[in-house]
């Protein structure tokens, strides 16, 4: 006699099935690849990251079949409509991962990467990639082909058994089991008790992309692509067309001086510094929401005596605009001196995960050390993920820290991140080896949490952004006397910068004083000096390298203020749909299905008054708008291979 099976074996035998063969195949290809998981010493979180993830999907794909058979199964004198669909959606979605898994070594051959965007991508041209498979990689593929025809039929009658003599559960139980499967499916796909749900990001542990990649399986890695692909291509359709040449024209008119050197990267330029001694390390500290309006220097609210300290030792940039309301966006100008877009930033983009610009990667093919320093969770905003694949070396996050004095909801205190940042840096130096690094502070966001007696209170309660602008003020501060008493110091360029301002909002179009944040550059040899240039965050990292003394070839189109005959006199800024130049006191808005506008902005009032401006001036804006989208769309913000 058969054994009786309850109502959901068929589905979590299948899932243990599949569990199983993932691992297995994961384990193989880890050891396919063995030198470089072991140069990261990568097996405990490639394994066990690998389950986790392989749960995440089976309870996706699986979850739906789990509960619609405790809802549907019924027995009647024939077979059940739903054993024979359960058989089918078993069937196919297992043979699915097998067939992702089998099209997997082929993949990485060639790309050094799991399936991905590009595997889909490619499905839209069927006939050019079957005769490039046929014709490059018959051996594999015929034999893919061949086993997942087998595998599709060994799993169809492996369906079949496990479908044979269910048991049915009395029918006041079936909510129970329904609420059960609910909430396990829930449980495994989230794969977190946090808000936030598992991402790529969050399994990221190395340097490595094509070992990260392992870590997903590639059924995973091809559906996460496909949710993220809806909203990569929206920024080159929503403000209207322009022909890419005509675009292209505009935005290098736009930029004095400058080589293009490439075809192929049509924003890529030779580019010399201005500092032509021993070039110097690199470190940019990016300040959580540190906006204009609160910094006294800049006229603000006063809760910034050591950046004001520091503002008469420094280059200051009175009059930056950030590009966006969002710290991947500060940071996706800050460190790749990218424009934004209507579209998420490139941070958060499956195209930009790897083989997109960055400073860390041109200073890495340099000999620097790379490295992001972090108070939080480093997949947050899948920076991990961002940063590990376009010259980031090293990232330390909170779980770096021994003993922190204070650790809130975003990490560790600011204090602890500069500790630690100093305590790395000296020990790069030590090693005689040049650094950059990105260091990228956290206390100063909601809901406002940082250590007790480090400040005078400016209000009460305690929690609020100007107690902790105070604060995160006062850890910067705590970092430059550090600093300033190193031996790094004599060798090293920082840049103090926001990632944008706190809260941004206003009844305005786009609320333009909101934008405005500082910008500091200080370092040995660095004359103080007050700049009142309107300049754009993008701007940065061109000076930044100019006046360390990297000469490069790099994708950027943000100026070398160190030649001070350069004025950009402008500045992009993306207000969710909506995005502006402002070229002097004139702003040009563009929004979705709209016509362009022009404006003239009040400094004083920070007011917007409709103005009638050349067309000439709104090609300009629109022809910036769309670059960014079309260089990242088609893979053209790089440096030269």
């Amino acid at each position: 006699m058969s054994k009786n099976h309850t109502i959901l074996f068929p589905t979590f035998f299948f899932v243990g099935l599949n569990l199983l063969l993932l691992s297995f195949s994961r384990l193989a290809l880890g050891m396919w690849q063995f030198e470089r998981v072991e140069a990261v010493q990568g097996w405990l979180p490639l394994l066990i990251q690998g389950i986790r993830i392989d749960i995440v999907i089976l309870c996706w794909l699986f979850g739906i079949p789990a509960l619609l058979s405790v809802l549907l199964w019924w027995k009647n004198t024939g077979k059940s409509v739903w054993e024979m669909a359960l058989r089918l959606w078993l069937t196919v979605f297992s043979t699915f991962l097998a067939f992702m898994e089998l099209a997997t070594p082929a993949f990485i051959a060639t790309y050094d990467f799991r399936p991905n965007r590009l595997f889909i991508e490619y499905l839209l041209y069927p006939q050019e990639v079957f005769t490039m498979l046929v014709k490059g990689h018959f051996l594999a593929t015929g034999l893919s082909v061949v086993l997942t025809v087998i595998i599709a039929a060994i799993y169809w009658r492996l369906s079949g058994w496990a479908v044979r003599n269910i048991h049915m559960p009395k029918w006041q139980w079936r909510p129970v089991l329904a609420i059960f499967v609910i909430a396990v499916t829930i449980m495994g796909a989230r794969s977190s008790f946090e808000h936030r749900g598992i991402n790529p990001a969050k399994v990221a542990f190395s340097s490595d992309n094509l070992v990260n990649a392992l870590v997903l399986n590639s059924g995973y890695s091809v559906l996460y692509a496909v949710n993220q692909l809806k909203n990569e291509d929206i920024s080159s359709q929503v403000y209207g067309s322009m022909p890419v040449e005509e675009m292209l024209s505009i935005v290098k008119a736009n930029r004095p001086q400058v080589d293009y050197i490439s075809e192929q990267y049509p924003t890529l330029s030779k580019n010399q510094a201005s500092y032509l001694g021993k070039p110097k390390n690199i470190v940019i500290i990016l300040e959580e929401s540190f906006g204009a309006q609160f910094v006294g220097t800049l006229g603000g609210k006063n809760l910034t005596p050591e950046f004001d300290r520091l503002a008469t030792r420094g280059w200051l940039f009175e009059n930056l605009y950030a590009t966006g309301t969002r710290s991947v966006r500060g940071i996706e100008a800050v460190v790749a001196g990218f424009t934004p877009t209507p579209a998420r930033s490139t941070v958060k983009l499956a195209k930009s995960q790897n083989h997109f610009f960055s400073i860390a990667e041109l200073l890495k093919q340099q000999g620097y050390a790379t490295s992001f320093i972090y108070g939080g969770e480093k997949h947050f905003d899948d920076m991990a993920s961002f940063f590990y694949g376009n010259g980031f070396e090293k990232i330390i996050d909170q779980e770096d820290y021994d003993n922190p004095q204070f650790k809130g909801t975003w990490g560790v205190s600011d204090e602890d991140l500069f500790n630690k940042a100093n305590e790395t840096f000296s020990a790069l130096h030590q090693q005689g080896k040049p650094f950059f690094s990105l260091v990228f502070t956290s206390s100063n966001h909601d809901p406002f949490e940082f250590p007790e007696g480090k400040i005078e209170l400016v209000e009460q309660p305690k929690a609020t952004v100007n107690n902790a602008i105070k604060y995160a003020d006062y850890a910067l501060g705590h970092f430059f006397k550090l600093a300033q008493q190193s031996h790094y110091w004599q060798d090293t360029i920082f840049l103090v910068i926001a990632d944008h301002d706190a809260r941004v909002h206003g009844s305005s179009l786009i609320p333009i004083q909101h934008f405005h944040i500082p910008a500091l550059l200080i370092g040995e040899g660095i004359e103080p000096y007050r700049d009142h240039r309107l300049v754009s965050q993008i701007d940065m990292p061109t000076t930044l390298l100019s006046l360390a003394g990297i000469s490069g070839d790099y994708p950027m189109i943000g100026y070398d203020l160190t030649k001070k005959d350069h004025d950009p006199n402008r500045a992009f800024m993306q207000f969710d749909q909506t995005q502006a130049m402002m070229k002097g006191n004139d702003v040009v808005l563009l929004q979705p299905k709209t016509d362009i506008q022009g404006y003239e902005y009040d400094i004083k009032t920070h007011q917007l008054t409709p103005k009638n401006l050349p067309e000439s001036l709104k090609k300009e804006a629109l022809a910036h708008a769309l670059l960014g989208s079309y260089l990242y769309k088609e893979q053209k913000f790089q440096m030269k291979k």
